[in-house]
């Protein structure tokens, strides 16, 4: 006898549960990538380095996961393999210090491993979420998501700083095993009660979705016959995500101009979680009431952030990691929509594993740039951002114009 699925709000929310369990786990960990890296002997360029390529790895690998999931409709598989390398590497980092001269190089390989760990589970995993969200709306499903995504980001630092303060920068990170196997549990048991979240898209308009011809693996992952429109989208979006310092610099950056003690940066670091929760469940609720121009936020606020964040005043410098935290809530939720609303159901995973692609080249030549740009002039850094967001705004505002349709009201 078929069992009746569970509503679209409860998946939707128990895909959250299982994102702020892991949340806890990388966020966590990625609260003190700075100091934990300078502590094993890295500068402000191998510190934008690593961090910068974790960036790539988690998006540019992608490009073969999305693709990957559609080809072989493995989009649970994939998630699930992808949130276990996160549970595992991310506790292993408490050993780099034990490895000697070795341990930047293994704790550096671990950050990267926990980031591709990402590219594996992140298309298969929105694509899941497409399904549940399109019966609620997209904005509110992904940004409700987003949402619960972010407590975890926020408890996790929180965590990290407790036990840091009363015992040391490794145990903090070995305790994220704790929430990493509950990430693991909880997925397991979502993947039994939905195997198939198509079931909550809109049959009628399924099956007038035409069927995606065939392609070589190559062809299918960087694209073909996508949307003109989504690579524009796609660009427009990565120019944000380049420009916008990673909190590796920010951290780096609070530790090393003396503005506060390492066992305090997870806690600012919480605070933009913080932020970027709110930011998620706002700004989903205003798209699915206005459409993509919600949008036009994000490169203002990336502009201001080096100004504000990398600055010698630490009010100005939580300012900055505010924006910061904003900026991210949109990217990492109202973006997703966008994407789900430009292309068709069957290539939705390998649209996200372009899009991310996308976003990885930008990432790791942003991430690099600013770190060695931080070290040699911070006025030119805060010029080049500034110079990025102003053609980030207008290619936005082509896709704005090109996506403007009426809104349900409501």
């Amino acid at each position: 006898m078929s069992r009746t699925p569970p509503s679209a709000w409860r998946v939707v929310w128990w895909f959250g549960f299982v994102s702020l369990a892991a949340d806890m786990v990388y966020e966590g960990a990625r609260s003190v990538y700075g100091p934990l890296l300078a502590a094993l002997g890295a500068s402000a360029v191998a510190v934008g380095l690593v961090t910068g390529a974790g960036e790539a790895a988690a998006l540019v690998a992608r490009l073969a996961f999305g693709s990957l999931a559609d080809r072989t409709g493995r989009y649970w598989s994939l998630t699930i393999a992808g949130y276990g390398l996160t549970a595992v590497c991310v506790p292993l980092l408490a050993l780099a210090p034990r490895l000697g001269a070795a341990g930047l190089a293994f704790a550096s390989t671990m950050i990267l491993l926990e980031r591709l760990g990402k590219a594996v589970r992140s298309p298969s995993k929105s694509a899941l979420l497409a399904h549940a969200a399109s019966a609620v709306g997209r904005g509110r499903g992904f940004g409700v998501h987003k949402a619960l995504d972010q407590v975890g980001a926020f408890a996790g630092p929180l965590t990290v700083a407790a036990v840091v303060s009363v015992g040391s920068l490794w145990w903090g990170v070995g305790v994220l095993a704790v929430p990493g196997a509950l990430a693991m549990l909880l997925l397991l048991a979502l993947r039994r009660q939905v195997p198939d979240p198509a079931v909550y898209d809109d049959a009628p308009a399924a099956e007038h979705v035409a069927p995606d011809p065939p392609r070589g693996w190559w062809a299918s992952a960087v694209g073909a016959g996508l949307p003109r429109e989504f690579f524009r989208y796609a660009v427009a979006a990565s120019l944000t995500t380049g420009a916008l310092v990673t909190f590796g610099i920010i951290g780096y950056h609070l530790v090393t101009a003396d503005l506060l003690p390492v066992a305090s940066v997870p806690l600012v670091y919480a605070a933009a979680m913080a932020v970027e929760a709110v930011a998620a469940l706002g700004v989903g609720a205003v798209y699915d009431r206005t459409g993509p121009q919600v949008l036009l936020v994000v490169p203002v606020l990336v502009a201001l952030v080096p100004a504000l964040a990398l600055g010698s005043a630490l009010v100005a410098v939580l300012l900055g990691v505010l924006a910061w935290g904003f900026a991210q809530g949109v990217q990492d939720s109202t973006v997703k929509a966008v994407v789900a609303e430009l292309v068709e159901a069957p290539r939705r995973a390998t649209a996200y594993g372009v899009f991310a692609g996308v976003q990885g080249l930008f990432a790791v030549v942003g991430g690099v740039g600013a770190g060695w740009l931080y070290e040699r002039s911070l006025p030119a850094l805060v010029v080049v951002v500034v110079l990025t967001q102003a053609l980030a705004l207008v290619l936005l505002l082509g896709t704005v114009r090109r996506s403007a349709r009426p809104r349900p009201a409501g």
